[in-house]
This record gives structure tokens, sequence and C-alpha cells, in this order.
């Protein structure tokens, strides 16, 4: 029989549960014994060493080619192709990006076991398709300044290609455009102004995060898109929660000047309706075995209890009570989440 080859976390899970199972008379200690025995712990990690070393040549790449841009040599090369038109480049950077998802699709189907390099190869293409699109924006610039219609074609085409390569990735980029659209486009339909419907740009995202997390739930539903549901659910969540921490430190201001004239405790409204929301989908998880709506209610509403700890008691206390009553605390929630571990071994 060919053992199971699990990285140590897998293997304490597993001993665990054998553990538990042989205690409480569900297993004989023979099978115990030779259930233990199919399975080898791996000594490295060498799958997380692979994404990281993918994550870090991809970061080593992008600040690669920001190095040649700032070359003296390179920079008169580019003033040369200053004159290229820019539909030429939006073709060329098309067709560059074609070929990395060609090739990327193309590994993926014949090496499904190297994850990282094929995501990255996707990557890629994600890049070339950024640069396509928004060379194909200047070509068509009309001067209306009209340009979240770029993000709106950016949503199309990644979802597109997410949907033919099933590729987490891509749809990642897919949601992030279509953030970008929602806040350029209400920029634009109000001239730039500070409100659009009388709402400043965070409690606009508040909106468009709840709208985002409740299709990420719909899409639970949905056997064509499924696997993209998870990804949707998390950002959406991202959204809401990172627009209702901003919104409870500057309320529904779109003025600094307006915005510094008032005190933090008048806008305790918003920083309370942040921790309901955050308690209320702590809650959610709690009873619905739901552990991201829990992790993301339990984060944030730390963060804005922080938060407002530092707002309402940083001017009034002194330095050292104040970072004594954070270490505490921070020692307090860490004893509690141990017992919480202890209790789960």
């Amino acid at each position: 029989m060919t053992k199971l080859n699990l990285d140590k976390q897998e293997a304490d899970f597993l001993e665990q549960t054998i553990a538990h199972w042989e205690a409480n008379g569900l297993l004989n200690q023979e099978t115990a014994t030779e259930l233990r025995s199919s399975y080898d712990v791996k000594q490295f990690d060498w799958r997380r060493l692979a994404q990281y070393s993918f994550w870090i040549a991809l970061a080593c790449g992008l600040i690669a080619v920001a190095s040649l841009v700032i070359d003296d040599e390179i920079i008169r090369l580019l003033q040369k192709l200053y004159d290229t038109p820019d539909i030429v480049i939006s073709i060329l950077s098309g067709a560059m990006a074609a070929w990395f998802y060609y090739y990327g699709q193309k590994q993926k189907t014949k090496y499904p076991e190297r994850v990282f390099s094929n995501e990255a190869t996707l990557f890629a293409g994600v890049l070339f398709t950024a640069i396509s699109i928004a060379f194909l924006g200047k070509a068509l610039d009309n001067g209306s300044g009209h340009f979240s219609i770029l993000f709106l074609l950016s949503v199309f085409v990644y979802g597109a290609l997410a949907f033919k390569f099933q590729s987490k990735l891509i749809w990642a980029f897919a949601l992030i455009s279509l953030g970008s659209w929602f806040g350029t486009e209400t920029g634009y339909q109000t001239k730039w102004q500070d409100y659009f419907l009388g709402m400043n740009y965070p409690l606009r995202f508040v909106l468009f995060g709840g709208l985002l997390t409740a299709v990420g739930l719909y899409l639970e539903k949905s056997k064509k898109m499924a696997m993209f549901n998870t990804l949707t659910y998390i950002i959406g969540l991202f959204y809401l929660f990172i627009s209702l921490w901003l919104l409870s430190i500057f309320g529904n201001f779109a003025d600094i000047e307006d915005w510094i004239r008032v005190k933090q405790i008048d806008l305790i409204f918003w920083a309370a309706i942040s921790a309901a929301v955050a308690l209320g989908f702590m809650m959610y998880g709690l009873k619905r075995k739901d552990a991201i709506a829990r992790e993301f209610g339990i984060t944030f509403l730390l963060i804005n209890l922080y938060t407002r700890y530092f707002e309402y008691l940083w001017d009034i206390t002194d330095k050292a009570i104040f970072f004594a009553i954070l270490a505490i605390s921070f020692w307090m929630i860490g004893r509690k989440a141990e017992k919480i571990w202890n209790l789960r071994v």
C-alpha cells in the first residue's frame, strides 16, 4: 500500500483524530497502529516553498522591469519608441497575453500538479491584458475622460478568461476591476464631486461590498460558477468591512477640512454601525458554522474597538498606561484563544 505523504499540520490533525477515536473505543489498538503506519510526515514543506518562490519571482520580475525603465539606455530606447501608435502597443500586448494564456492552459493540462507555476504564467497574461486594454483606451480616447469604461471592459475580459480557464486568480482580477469601475464610474457621473447620491466613497463601497457578498452567497447555488463563490464572498466581505472601517473613522465626509472640524465622538453613529455589522457576521458565522463570516466579524470587531480606543483615549491617557492596557488586552485575547484551542485539541 502506498503511504500518504502529509505535511506536519495534516499529520498532527490525523494523529489527534486517531487518538480520539481510539480513546473512545471507536478503533482498537491494532487498527489505530495500522492507520498510523499508513502515512509519513514530510520533512520539509516544499509546497509552501514553491508558492513563496513564485511570489518572490513575480515580485523580482516587476522590480527588474522597473529597474530597466529607469536605466538611461532603456529610457533612450523608449524615447525612440515613443511615437509607436498606441493601437500597435495594444495589439502586441494582447498577443503576448494570448500566448501566456495559451501556454499556461497547455501546461495546466499537461502538468496539473504544477499549481503555482501555472498560475504565475496566467498572472503574466493578466498583466499584459491590462496593458493591452490601457493602450486600447489611449488609442480610442476622445478626450471625454470616461476611462471607467476601460475597467468595465476589463471586468468582461477577465470574467470570460476566468470562466474559460477556470482560474480563481483571473476571477480575483475581474472583481478588483469591478470595484475600480464602480468607484471611477460614480466619480465620473458626478463630475468628480464629493458625493454620489449623498454618499462619499466609503459609504458607496459599503453598498457595493454588501451586494458582492450577497452575490458570493448566491453563487453557491450555481453549478457553473460554484468554484468562484468562496472567492467572491471573501472579496465582497473585504470591500464591505474595509469600507465600514473607513466610514467609522471619516463618517460620510468627503472633504478633509469638513472632517477636521468635527470631533471623532460625533462619528460614533458610524462606529456603532461598523461594530454592529461585525458582531452580526460573527454571530452568523458561529450559528451557521461559516468560518469566513466568523473570522471577518471577529477580526474587524477587534479592529473597530482598537480604532475607537486610539481615537478617544490616545490624547488623554499616559503613553505608558496606554500601551500597558494594550499589552494586557492582547495577552487576555491570546489566553482566551489558547483555551479555545486546547478545548478543540
